[in-house]
């Protein structure tokens, strides 16, 4: 099934099978919010230029291949970016991160290559910024991209992964950062 537009209703049309009826959004948030989740930060760096953003919306797919799916909003500035370059590392932040978490969520004012002032950065395959302290960076090439209502879905091939030291990952639940 592939979804094709979102109406201003909250209904959903779909390819073939018509018309899907879910809850309203702020049920949903406020039932996600209840959600804990691992905090990422997903950059990109390519013709498009380079930068990146926080993200709880990662998960694997398959591991052969190795695939990974991220979620973006349509209405992100970074969306273009993201598109021309075609590669993204999804950066698994660690316990004490929490201010690369902000800056990276467009708290802190900062925008494209003014985030990477914080932390240390380096690349590996795709040229995509890797975070030095970040648990685990997975290097992706994007190959999929699926529209689905208000966001894009990104599936992305895992051309290379670095593991940071073991040690607590920094979780967003209940709206606030905690440690695990």
């Amino acid at each position: 099934m592939s979804w094709i537009d979102q109406r201003p209703d909250g209904a959903i049309e779909t390819a073939g099978t018509g018309q899907l009826n879910t809850i309203e959004a702020a049920l949903f948030r406020e039932a996600m919010a209840r959600l804990g989740a691992a905090v990422h930060v997903v950059t990109t760096a390519g013709p498009g230029g380079k930068t990146g953003f926080t993200a709880t919306a990662v998960i694997s797919v398959s591991d052969q291949p190795a695939t990974l799916l991220v979620c973006l909003n349509r209405q992100s500035r970074i969306m273009p970016v993201l598109q021309q370059n075609n590669v993204l590392c999804v950066n698994t932040l660690r316990a004490d991160a929490e201010k690369i978490a902000d800056v990276f969520a467009g708290r802190t004012g900062s925008f494209m290559e003014e985030r990477f002032q914080h932390g240390k950065w380096m690349t590996l395959k795709t040229g995509a910024p890797v975070l030095e302290s970040a648990i685990i960076a997975f290097d992706c090439r994007i190959f999929e991209v699926k529209t689905i209502a208000s966001h894009n879905v990104y599936f992305c091939a895992v051309e290379a992964i670095r593991q940071g030291p073991p040690g607590p990952a920094l979780v967003y639940h209940e709206r606030a950062y905690k440690q695990v």
